[in-house]
């Protein structure tokens, strides 16, 4: 699985890594758009593995029944008019993965050293040509280590809990001190786990966005991404 790109020397790969909330995704998407790159939602993969895992009655805590699971699952990440589109044997998956089910399992099937290893393949195949935008939680440190910018990208619990909040707590069916209760707890999972923690890479650059709009995010990482490029060359 590749993806064909034209000038791939003036082309770097960027990571953005960061907890539950912190805007990864559509802080990346902004980013490469604006850039002309490829975005690589490597959370809704999860998701899509979490998912059909739920639907087919499969204990994310099995992790030999999970990883036989996913091997044998087709996600296919597509651009759409209002974001990517995730595809689950070609179902269109893109709404279900964020559901409240799926958000209390994922860190579970993220935690499967075989289902790492699985996705962490396909990620990188994707990657090889450069002038993609990868977000996830370790992406800097792992599935793509020799990428030329590396951003971890932060806030505090409270304001990633109002954001998710705001961006679907009725559909969440959740207060947002439940929420912010749910980020911890998915942080503290995430850091937690035995195989690829979330973690913030050594050559990585720290941004807090607490106090940062998405744009304000986008158009820092778009700047560091120049001088990168530049520095590259």
């Amino acid at each position: 699985m590749s993806i064909h790109r034209d000038g791939a020397d003036e082309r770097i790969n960027i990571a953005i890594d960061g907890p539950a909330g912190a805007g990864k995704s559509t802080v990346a998407r902004t980013v490469a758009a604006q850039l002309g790159y490829v975005y690589i939602d490597t959370g809704a993969m999860y998701r899509a593995v979490t998912l059909s895992a739920r639907r087919a009655g499969i204990d994310p805590l099995d992790t030999a029944a999970l990883a036989a699971h996913a091997s044998g699952l087709t996600i296919t990440l597509a651009p759409g008019k209002e974001g990517q589109l995730v595809y689950l044997n070609g179902e269109d998956v893109t709404a279900e993965i964020r559901s409240r089910d799926v958000n209390l399992h994922v860190s579970q099937v993220a935690a499967s050293e075989k289902v790492r290893s699985l996705l962490v393949a396909k990620q990188q195949e994707l990657a090889k040509d450069k002038g993609v935008v990868m977000d996830g939680r370790d992406i800097g440190s792992c599935v793509l280590p020799g990428a030329e910018l590396k951003v971890f990208l932060t806030a505090s619990v409270k304001e990633r809990a109002q954001r998710r909040f705001i961006e679907a707590g009725s559909a969440l069916g959740v207060t947002l001190e439940q929420l912010e209760k749910e980020i911890a707890e998915r942080d503290r999972m995430d850091e937690q786990r035995e195989f690829s923690p979330l973690k913030i890479a050594p050559d990585a650059i720290l941004l807090d966005s607490t106090s940062m709009s998405i744009n304000e995010v986008a158009d820092a990482i778009v700047s560091l991404s120049r001088t990168k490029l530049a520095e590259a060359k």
